[in-house]
């Protein structure tokens, strides 16, 4: 009995561990890929979602921190899920999720809102007209409002803005003093008029998951083996065997495929099938040859498109006005030094594809940056930055070691940074304490990797999208300037790139934003909102702080005016600091606002911001002589 028992103990314990991995099932007739989970014995019980059955009317739901939204339509390929957002209140311009703030997510959940989406803000008080949000009569709200009538159209303020980002990936406040609604709307084409608009949806994508806990190796199948997790945490995983690889879509370890064309990779069963064809008559034969000549013909236009594709991309790297030539790295070196682009390699992701980290045969350890696939706008970024970053060598700007441009997406490699971003250094969940003498050398590398852009390159580079998260720290906490994506070359014989206004929300230059003119001092405004970042600790945008204070550069400007400038400082930096530092921080956040002008030809150059803050750190490491 006692054997009985202990083998049925056995047996339990493995149907436990086998639905830890286990796909939910359907919800009603709609599937629930995995990771999600409704239920305790299915999914990843960190990727939770409701399966609602009202009367044998079954819906899957999304539970935030005070709401559920229906979802709508599940993508598993992408990872992503659309939500309807709340409807309006009858006869007003109000969201019916007003008691409740709006979509409040949870931040240390793996779900997070995609910058794929147009949120409209609706009913506003004035208090928005002080945001970074578009709240201009231009702004696309109008058209909304005016288009669907109700009670919307009589609310004047409405404000637009792309979600993504800092805090907005996380939530849609609305409030009495804010906006009272709001509705949004997923890959919205600006062109079209409204009544060709999609129906109202929000888009949220989730983490991949990591592979499944386990206590032993009891609770892992016959594909993998129950490991400590790298990252030193004390949770043991379940790994997959060698030969195979942990698919998160499927939740299973499932079999590397070596060939390029997974559809090509076994001809045999059409071998036998032409020979059969073969012999069973000429008339067979004949009907044989002619396909197989039109596959040959097909295959042969397949490849003049790749290689005068290569060609193409190669002219635009090599078109870069005398700089250094790029390396070209061929595919197979790049799938060797990725582990075959490996999930557990992926450093992260953004709106222009993912970034893999890379051991080349060398043993130099880089990351590869690729480009969306079938995404013509990350390509033609990822091309220019390669083109421009051909031209410029310095110490604060992440180097570019070559590319790859014969796959069906282009691939940069670049040298690794170690340490991260800034941006999660400062205000990420494991925020670590960078004291004030580090805070001073960051802002220093990266106002002198600017002014080499502005000033040493030729013709001049303007970065366009200076921000925290794109400053990059290696172990001794050097600065480095990464990701040109939305760099663009300016031409000598001009004052300004005219272009679609481009960047991130809280560093965006008012003037640029207004006349989508792009100058040096449109990178100094958004430089001065990373030294605002390195003095306060705070985020450029947070809308947890007070509705005036919203954006970094309001509530500092207004903290200057009240001459209190030393109330915004961290207050980690302030404890224990002496009466020199005290003053070399307000000289920082002096020199911050005057890099956050509204007229641009009243902030400095950023050679002058370099001469600012090395005046300054000469202040603060300053001997005191008796």
């Amino acid at each position: 009995m006692a054997l009985i028992s202990t083998t049925l103990l056995f047996t339990a314990a493995l149907l436990i561990s086998a639905a830890a991995a286990a796909t939910c099932p359907n919800c009603g007739t709609t599937p629930v890929p995995y990771p999600l989970s409704t239920g305790p014995n299915c999914g990843d019980q960190s990727y939770k979602i409701l399966c609602d059955n009202n009367n044998n009317d079954y819906s899957l739901k999304f539970q935030t921190l005070n709401n559920t939204y229906p979802i709508t339509t599940i993508t598993p390929e992408t990872q992503r899920f659309v939500i309807q957002p709340s409807a309006f209140l009858p006869n007003a311009c109000v969201t019916q999720d007003l008691s409740t703030l709006g979509i409040q997510m949870n931040p240390s959940l793996p779900f997070n809102i995609t910058s794929s989406n147009t949120i409209l803000y609706l009913n506003c008080t004035p208090l928005l007209l002080s945001s970074p949000l578009n709240c201009s009569s231009a702004s696309l709200c109008h058209a909304y409002a005016n288009s669907t009538g109700g009670a919307c159209r009589n609310a004047p303020i409405c404000c637009t803005f792309r979600a993504g980002g800092s805090t907005t990936s996380y939530m849609v406040r609305v409030r009495d003093s804010g906006c009272r609604a709001y509705t949004s709307f997923v890959d919205l084409d600006y062109g079209l008029p409204v009544n060709r608009w999609p129906g109202p949806g929000l888009e949220i994508q989730w983490v991949s998951p990591p592979e499944p806990v386990c206590g032993s190796q009891a609770d892992c199948d016959s594909n993998s083996t129950c490991g400590a997790d790298p990252n030193g945490n004390g949770v043991r995983r379940c790994y997959c065997n060698s030969g195979l690889y942990w698919d998160p879509i499927d939740g299973s370890c499932a079999e590397r495929v070596t060939c390029q064309n997974p559809d090509g990779c076994g001809n045999s069963t059409d071998r036998t099938a032409l020979i059969a064809g073969l012999t069973s008559g000429l008339g067979t034969a004949l009907v044989a040859s002619i396909i197989g000549i039109l596959l040959y013909k097909r295959h042969r236009r397949i490849k003049e498109a790749q290689d005068r594709l290569t060609r193409e991309r190669e002219e635009i790297l090599n078109a870069n006005g005398g700089g250094r030539s790029a390396k070209v790295f061929s595919g197979k070196e790049i799938k060797r030094a990725t582990n075959n682009f490996s999930r557990d390699r992926l450093l992260g992701s953004g709106g222009y594809g993912e970034v893999y980290k890379g051991f080349l045969n060398d043993g130099t350890v880089v990351a590869v940056k690729c480009a969306k696939l079938g995404n013509t706008k990350g390509t033609e970024q990822v091309l220019n930055e390669v083109r421009i970053l051909c031209q410029v060598n310095h110490r604060s700007l992440v180097g570019l070691l070559g590319c790859c441009v014969e796959l069906q997406q282009p691939l940069l490699v670049y040298e690794y940074v170690a340490h991260g971003n800034l941006f999660d250094h400062l205000h990420g969940p494991s925020r670590s304490q960078i004291f004030w003498n580090h805070r001073l050398r960051i802002a220093q590398a990266t106002a002198e990797g600017l002014a080499y852009l502005h000033f040493s390159a030729v013709p001049p580079i303007y970065h366009r999208d200076v921000k925290s998260s794109n400053i990059l720290l290696d172990e001794k906490l050097n600065a480095k300037v990464s990701d040109f994506g939305l760099s663009r070359l300016a031409h000598t014989d001009l004052s300004h790139v005219s272009t679609c206004a481009q960047g991130t929300l809280g560093y965006l230059d008012p003037e640029y934003y207004r006349n989508y003119q792009l100058t040096d001092k449109s990178d100094v405004y958004s430089f001065g909102v990373v030294l605002l970042e390195l003095l306060t600790s705070q985020k450029a945008i947070d809308f947890n702080r007070d509705a005036d204070d919203v954006n970094l550069a309001v509530y500092v400007g207004r903290m200057v005016e009240e001459e209190r400038i030393v109330d915004a400082v961290d207050p980690m930096l302030k404890e224990g600091a002496s009466e020199l530092e005290l003053e070399t921080m307000k000289a920082l956040g002096f020199l911050a606002v005057g890099c956050l002008e509204e007229r641009r030809q009243n902030r400095p150059s950023m050679k002058e911001v370099v001469e600012e803050i090395e005046y300054i750190i000469s202040l603060a490491t300053a001997k005191v002589v008796a």
